[in-house]
């Protein structure tokens, strides 16, 4: 009587893979990819926008004019952004480029827990708060 042989594994790009540095660089480099062509278009979509409106004003480079108030916090440019103003959508194209690598720092101390490798988890974790901080809490004090 003939036996049955199991089929062979099935292998591919849809298969779960098991978790090491190369899954983790191409996660991480399709991060960042994706985040910088989200930023590019978001900017782009805003200068678009911008330009629109306000192609036909003339320009005043006698005074430097800095940028108003409201777009120096994340409510004032999301009110921005949800009014329809192009100089909102821009802010938020830069600040989806200042998180990307904040985001990439972040997963990668996922990805080396699950590794577990601890040693880079914890240098990660020092390079994320010094980032954080240099964002969010060097005003402080």
């Amino acid at each position: 009587m003939p036996t049955l042989k199991s089929p062979p594994p099935v292998s591919g790009p849809f298969q779960p893979q098991a978790w090491g540095d190369r899954r983790l660089e191409v996660i991480l480099g399709n991060l960042l990819r994706t985040g910088v062509l989200l930023s590019a278009a978001v900017v782009l979509l805003g200068g678009s926008v911008y330009l629109w409106r306000h192609a036909h004003e003339p320009a005043n480079y006698r005074v430097f004019q800095g940028e108003p108030s409201e777009y120096r916090s994340l409510s004032g440019v999301i009110r921005s952004v949800l009014n329809g103003r192009g100089r909102g959508l821009i802010q938020l194209g830069l600040l989806f480029l200042i998180a990307t690598p904040i985001a990439r720092v972040a997963f990668s101390i996922a990805g080396f827990a699950m590794e577990r490798d601890w040693m880079y988890v914890g240098f990660t974790v020092v390079v994320l708060t010094v980032l954080l901080y240099s964002l969010l809490g060097s005003g402080i004090g």
